[in-house]
Formats: structure tokens, C-alpha cells, sequence
């Protein structure tokens, strides 16, 4: 009998691309948590501020604990995501979520996203094609975080430094998202015109 081993993949097989001055490239070793508040808000804001370092941050802001490990995405008033690494670790055992008591809802939703990031040049450009919300950083700063769409499909968008998005999408139109990122990315690059 044939021995068969199963391997871990990405929703984007570890894809990454440069487009002129733009990188596209899928985010990989993350894990993606759902928060929800229960009805006893202090005990659980408590709880997080104290297990993951950050204050849980207003809807359409991120924050990050003060070591740099939990980014929390607040994407409505009683719930946010939290990314985290998730490579494992020397005793093979992979991050988890610590513990947040019984006043929260945690959901692994890492299997359900697919993220790629956006960075350079011509990041805005190319987002501006297919998203329709103002991504100008004099309205969408550093640290802004929303659910929008693209190309009729569900996104969540972190600006996460200068000219560069964290984009999420679910997993069941990864490929689809990925082709209308880099079709728009195709777009706006200036072709080289030999004289």
C-alpha cells in the first residue's frame, strides 16, 4: 500500500509577483481569529487588554499590542479580527489564541481568508481601479481598516504602512480576487516604449 502524505497549502500557493514598481504577494503563516464581545463588555475588554497587549480599537481602526504580535482589526463596535503568527514553533507546536475568558466568542477564521499584501508604488493606483472607497491617505490613514468590495467581491482592507494594503478575502473566490488585483496592477504600469 502506497503511503500518502498531505501537505499544507495556501489559498494562493505562496504567490508572489512584482508588477513594475509593485509587489503583490500572498500573506502566508497567519492566523486569523473572529472576537466577538459577549453582554459584560468590561470583563472581556479587560481580558484582552491584559492577554494580548492592546486596547480593542474603535470600528474602522487597528491596533497592535505593544510587542508587535496581535494586530487587532476593528471592523464593528463588538467584534474585531485578530492576526498573529501562526509558524510553528521549535517544540512543533503552532501559536494559539490565549484565552480570553468566558465574556468573549473566539473563531478561527484562518481558513476561511485568503490575504494578499499590496505594496508600492503603485498600490493606490491600482486598488483605485477596482475599489471604491477613497484610499487617499488624507482620508484612508496608516491604520484605517474596512470591509468594502472589489470586483463584486467581499474584502477587508488594512492600510498598514505608506503604499502598502493588507487585503483580505474569503478563500472560496481567492483565485477570482487574485486575477482582478493583478489585471488592475496590469493596468496601471507603464509599459517601457523602445525609440
Amino acid at each position: 500500500m502506497a503511503e500518502l502524505t498531505l501537505k499544507a497549502q495556501t489559498p494562493l500557493r505562496g504567490y508572489s509577483n512584482r508588477f513594475g514598481d509593485t509587489r503583490l504577494s500572498e500573506l502566508s503563516d497567519t492566523a486569523i481569529y473572529s472576537i466577538g464581545l459577549a453582554l459584560e463588555t468590561a470583563p472581556a475588554l479587560k481580558a484582552i487588554k491584559n492577554s494580548l497587549g492592546t486596547d480593542w480599537p474603535e470600528p474602522g481602526k487597528s491596533a497592535s499590542s505593544t510587542d508587535g504580535v496581535y494586530r487587532l482589526l476593528g471592523l464593528q463596535a463588538d467584534q474585531v479580527f485578530v492576526l498573529f503568527s501562526a509558524a510553528t514553533a521549535s517544540d512543533g507546536q503552532s501559536q494559539q489564541l490565549p484565552n480570553l475568558g468566558q465574556n468573549t466568542y473566539t473563531t478561527d477564521q484562518s481558513d476561511s481568508w485568503a490575504g494578499l499584501y499590496i505594496e508600492g508604488l503603485s498600490a493606490v493606483a491600482a486598488l483605485e481601479r477596482i475599489c471604491p472607497i477613497d484610499l487617499h491617505s488624507s482620508v484612508f490613514e496608516i491604520g484605517r481598516v474596512t470591509r468594502t468590495s472589489m470586483e463584486h467581491l467581499a474584502v477587508i482592507i488594512l492600510h498598514e504602512a505608506e503604499n502598502r494594503y493588507l487585503l483580505l478575502s474569503p478563500t472560496s473566490s481567492a483565485q477570482s480576487f487574485l486575477h482582478a488585483l493583478e489585471t488592475s496592477l496590469q493596468n496601471v504600469i507603464p509599459i517601457p516604449i523602445d525609440n
